[in-house]
């Protein structure tokens, strides 16, 4: 593998007037995995442990969204644009077919993009994220609102939403934020015109509750690797079983003493079950 997380180039490709930001690194024989990011996050807002481990036998494609971080154009506030961009982006790439992962916002893309475009999809990963009119999905209480939504995320903000406040988990939360910021060339800070876009877009989403609100679930019909910690204050937890009960071909995998970003927590037994279902 010639190029890593931390040395591939950023590189741009323009479709229906947008100017995509993407990173590809990783060979091998399995169908590209394309990474769908949390709230506000951009290329960098990746584990480099977790995505380097993925590559190893694929190509790993890391995407910004239109207006997210180093991607142009405006910012889609629904999460049916957000999928309308990535199809643009995948189709622009030549990709006829691939894997998915999506993690938080990106899970809720990743489902819409299931459901709109079967065609494109083999298997897709599903990380700290909930179904369309999840439990307890919106009206976050302030203390989280606070962190998630602070002009300029730091430390603290990573630690208090994405890890238990264990010691053992902040611990393993400090380790993450310090391999988060080894790229020399970090991606930019999404603007606030992108959180408030994604916002309105997570609140929608979230806030549906009509009655047989996972119904379109069942049509989603492609293996499905649903991974959470035990205790997400983002997407609360229950979100995750919902999903495995609600998805006709989904595995669950729930890791302990860990929040919301538990991918990042335990990054190598992360990818050894991402591997392995990928593989299988």
């Amino acid at each position: 593998m010639s190029k890593t997380h931390n040395t591939a180039p950023t590189q741009f490709i323009e479709a229906g007037g947008v100017r995509y930001a993407y990173r590809r690194f990783g060979s091998g024989p399995g169908l590209p995995l394309i990474c769908l990011q949390h709230f506000r996050g951009g290329l960098d807002n990746w584990d480099p442990q977790v995505t380097d481990g993925l590559a190893k036998g694929r190509s790993v494609i890391l995407f910004n969204n239109a207006g997210v971080a180093s991607s142009s154009g405006e910012p889609a506030d629904t999460i049916d644009g957000m999928a309308r961009h990535v199809i643009a982006f995948a189709e622009a790439l030549g990709l006829q077919r691939f894997d998915l992962l999506g993690f938080y916002t990106g899970g809720f893309v990743a489902q819409r993009l299931a459901l709109d475009r079967p065609d494109l999809l083999r298997r897709m990963i599903l990380a700290g994220t909930g179904p369309e009119g999840g439990e307890g999905m919106v009206g976050y209480p302030e203390l989280a609102t606070f962190h998630a939504t602070r002009e300029v995320p730091i430390e603290e903000d990573f630690l208090y939403l994405f890890f238990s406040p264990t010691e053992t988990s902040q611990a393993a939360g400090r380790a993450f934020w310090e391999r988060r910021h080894a790229r020399a060339d970090q991606d930019p800070a999404s603007s606030l015109t992108a959180m408030a876009a994604q916002a309105k877009a997570i609140n929608t989403w979230g806030a549906v509750t009509e009655h047989a609100r996972y119904a379109s679930l069942k049509d989603i019909e492609l293996p499905v690797l649903v991974v959470n910690g035990k205790t997400d204050v983002m997407v609360p937890t229950v979100n995750s079983f919902i999903l495995q009960q609600h998805l006709p071909n989904a595995e669950l995998v729930l890791y302990p003493d860990s929040g919301h970003g538990a991918i990042f927590q335990f990054p190598d037994q992360f990818v050894r079950d991402v591997r392995q279902f990928l593989d299988g």
